[in-house]
């Protein structure tokens, strides 16, 4: 798989993208990360990427001419011609587990970090397949929901993971059979304890410890499903 970043603050990613899965995934050659600065899509010598609205308003908005030359740019070096280019944005559907899964099948996204009061609407309208937002808050850019995605996308790629099992277990995954009393097939994990089974009198439940494969099964869909009903009710 292959990401490009557009951003006008490429440093912000060099801690996240240098450490733990993003970075064995590229070191394995699963996964190529490359970010970009747009001001190299400018043809001023101040390198502007914004402009105050027509209409008037407040702040800058990020203009359509840098991202249109960088997606041409980008989608014309690209090895597939199948590219999804997304704008992260608050108005955006809200990023989860499902959306990470359908993505991670994509050859080659394009992530737009937005910035400043918003975007050109242009860029909206002609230039991007999908709008995603991390949720119903606003961010200063679209950098930190562009790592949030990248992370959470490339861990469910083939190989990342040495089991990749372990992510089908995992909260908004829906392995369970319990996903049955879910409107979305979606529920959050069940409780996960490890050695010592007693400490200071806090005792593992005895199912765990039983070596009762259907009973631990059982004890795990029970779990998840409660744990959903008390915490995310509106999961089911």
């Amino acid at each position: 798989m292959k990401i490009d970043i557009l951003t006008l603050f490429p440093k912000m990613f060099q801690g996240p993208f240098a450490e733990s899965i993003v970075k064995r995934a590229m070191g394995k050659g699963l996964i190529t990360v490359n970010l970009h600065d747009l001001r190299q899509w400018t043809a001023d010598k101040h390198q502007t990427v914004d402009d105050r609205p027509f209409g008037g308003g407040v702040g800058m908005v990020l203009m359509v001419e840098p991202i249109y030359k960088a997606l041409k740019e980008l989608t014309r070096h690209s090895k597939t011609s199948q590219q999804k280019v997304i704008l992260l944005t608050p108005q955006g559907k809200v990023f989860n587990q499902k959306i990470a899964g359908n993505l991670s099948k994509q050859k080659h996204l394009i992530l737009i970090c937005g910035h400043y009061e918003g975007v050109d609407e242009r860029i909206r309208e002609f230039l991007v397949d999908e709008e995603i937002s991390i949720g119903d808050y606003v961010l200063t850019g679209g950098e930190l929901p562009a790592m949030v995605m990248t992370d959470a996308i490339t861990r469910l790629l083939p190989g990342v993971l040495k089991k990749l099992a372990a992510t089908r277990n995992e909260s908004f995954a829906n392995p369970l059979p319990v996903t049955r009393h879910a409107q979305t097939g979606q529920l959050l994990e069940y409780p996960q304890y490890t050695r010592p089974a007693d400490f200071q009198g806090w005792k593992v439940p005895a199912v765990l410890l039983s070596g009762d494969h259907a009973k631990v099964a059982a004890w795990q869909a029970q779990q998840a499903l409660k744990r959903t009903r008390r915490r995310r009710p509106d999961l089911l």
